[in-house]
């Protein structure tokens, strides 16, 4: 689904989405009828501009995923400001491409994000990592390592753990996959078995529970070998 209120930009990215072997199953040029089209046409992922005439692209993206945790939101915007990315990904948003992207770029991120991948303009996903750095870190304070106790958090065997801290240093699948000579597919195995033991709705989320403990600074502690034969 597209969501922009520029007809010929809007007509242009739905055209290129369809060129690209897509199916463009709605494109829709306000907010509010975004949320109602969404719940009826259920995409896989909707492209959603932040500048909207009547709520905003963040509101979209929190009502999309509010009414159904799994939806992937790609915001595909022309603004690069520091507050909108944060804006957006807290709200849910799978993952920030600007508007100067090539079509290449833009299609590959459509892609990646409908395969469950953060997907960020360069530049960009240094600043979301950062800032869930700097929110673990005051959530820590006075409670001694800064990281939350995970007494009671779910087992993660080895390899699950080893690709969450690499999931949470903001590599990519395929990043992933070389680093630990396994496949797309297995690494993407991985993070949805890590995502259903703890609960949580896409890698966005998963980043930030992973950063809140400190995963992305150091080697995970305890990890459980039982079951993981090196898949």
């Amino acid at each position: 689904m597209v969501v922009d209120d520029h007809p010929m930009w809007r007509d242009a990215v739905a055209r290129d989405l369809a060129e690209a072997g897509h199916e463009v199953v709605a494109t829709v040029g306000e907010g509010r009828a975004a949320v109602r089209v969404a719940a009826a046409t259920r995409p896989r992922v909707a492209v959603v501009d932040l500048r909207l005439p009547d709520i905003s692209g963040v509101e979209v993206t929190r009502r999309l995923v509010a009414a159904d945790p799994s939806a992937r939101v790609l915001v595909l915007s022309a603004s690069g400001e520091q507050q909108d990315v944060l804006d957006a990904v807290k709200a849910g948003a799978t993952g920030y491409l600007l508007k100067s992207a090539a079509r290449e770029e833009f299609l590959d991120a459509v892609r990646r994000t409908g395969a469950g991948d953060a997907v960020f303009t360069p530049g960009l996903a240094g600043l979301v990592l950062g800032e869930y750095r700097r929110l673990a870190a005051g959530k820590g304070a006075g409670d001694g390592d800064g990281a939350r106790p995970d007494d009671d958090a779910p087992r993660l065997t080895a390899r699950e753990t080893e690709v969450l801290r690499l999931v949470a240093k903001g590599l990519t699948y395929k990043q992933i996959a070389e680093r630990l000579v396994l496949s797309h597919r297995t690494v993407q195995n991985h993070v949805q078995n890590t995502l259903r033991k703890l609960q949580l709705h896409n890698r966005v989320e998963l980043v930030r529970y992973a950063i809140e403990r400190g995963l992305d600074e150091k080697n995970i502690r305890g990890g459980n070998r039982d079951g993981d034969h090196g898949v």
